[in-house]
């Protein structure tokens, strides 16, 4: 595969330099400039720098440069070789609150969104209020085209008591899409880690992600459920307080109940059905290969 994703048609008339990469960080000229090994930038005279797409052998490079890097490492990474072009989508777990925290500090421009699909709890919304008076940072709500009462109407009733996949593909997957094809970014940063499902556990820290045709960034990816709640105490990082009453996954409310001692931290996500992914994060092969 040669390159995972064509350049746009501003990018057509410029002149590509590939730095050196003589080291698992880079070369020093590459860290004056900002750059890590692995990297593509792209310039025009008196211009400021766009970034480039990736190939196949770049990401396989960037992602065994950076497999024991820290999470704060790999965003930088991310926001040097993507920002403005680089997009975080967030349904403000424990993770993704940890995940916001670290890009306040080294990149709060960088664009987050959540998935509004109609069906999150009060205190996921209100978490939402929290993080703009804490960081400033306003997460956009990214909605479907119909509201609850219309999809409803529509279907005769709620879809996810019997066609849970349906719903989730069409008030998650179809929205993130479509904001992918607003915002166009060359990378995407999610919050799994890959001690939560069997699905998460193939991930990688930096990966092409076949189903929304970009490359995926997973910052937290080695981290344990205890390094996200060390990191959330020592720094008073806001956190939904759901997670204080039994909820340690949180999703859509018809969806999510309290996990009873003893369960999978995920045992409350989709109660009694085999399915524990809303489709955002399985495997999916087609013109390459992303989780």
């Amino acid at each position: 595969m040669d390159r995972l994703l064509s350049a746009t048609s501003d990018q057509t008339s410029v002149n590509r330099v590939v730095p050196q990469t003589t080291g698992p960080w880079g070369t020093s000229n590459q860290a004056a400039h900002g750059h890590t090994a692995g990297e593509e930038v792209t310039q025009q005279p008196g211009a400021l720098s766009v970034p480039a797409p990736m190939t196949s052998e770049e990401i396989a490079e960037a992602c065994q440069q950076l497999d024991q890097a820290t999470p704060q490492e790999i965003l930088q990474w991310a926001v040097r070789r993507f920002h403005p072009r680089l997009l975080m989508a967030t349904a403000f777990g424990a993770e993704g609150c940890c995940v916001i925290h670290m890009l306040a500090e080294i990149e709060p421009t960088v664009t987050c969104i959540n998935l509004e699909t109609g069906y999150q709890f009060p205190e996921t919304l209100e978490l939402r209020e929290r993080i703009l008076q804490r960081y400033g940072i306003a997460v956009e709500y990214i909605y479907p085209e119909q509201s609850v009462a219309e999809y409803e109407a529509e279907h005769g009733g709620p879809l996810y008591t019997i066609r849970p996949d349906q719903c989730c593909y069409d008030r998650k997957i179809v929205p993130l899409k479509q904001a992918l094809a607003r915002y166009s970014p060359l990378a995407w940063i999610s919050a799994i880690r890959k001690d939560q499902t069997d699905v998460r556990s193939k991930a990688q820290v930096v990966q092409w992600d076949a189903k929304f045709q970009l490359v995926k960034v997973n910052p937290l990816l080695h981290w344990t459920k205890r390094d996200v709640w060390n990191f959330i105490v020592r720094h008073d990082v806001p956190y939904n307080p759901l997670h204080d009453r039994g909820y340690p996954s949180i999703g859509c409310w018809p969806c999510t109940r309290p996990v009873q001692p003893g369960e999978d931290d995920r045992a409350g996500r989709w109660a009694g059905k085999v399915k524990k992914e809303c489709g955002l994060h399985v495997i999916e092969h087609s013109d390459g290969s992303g989780i």
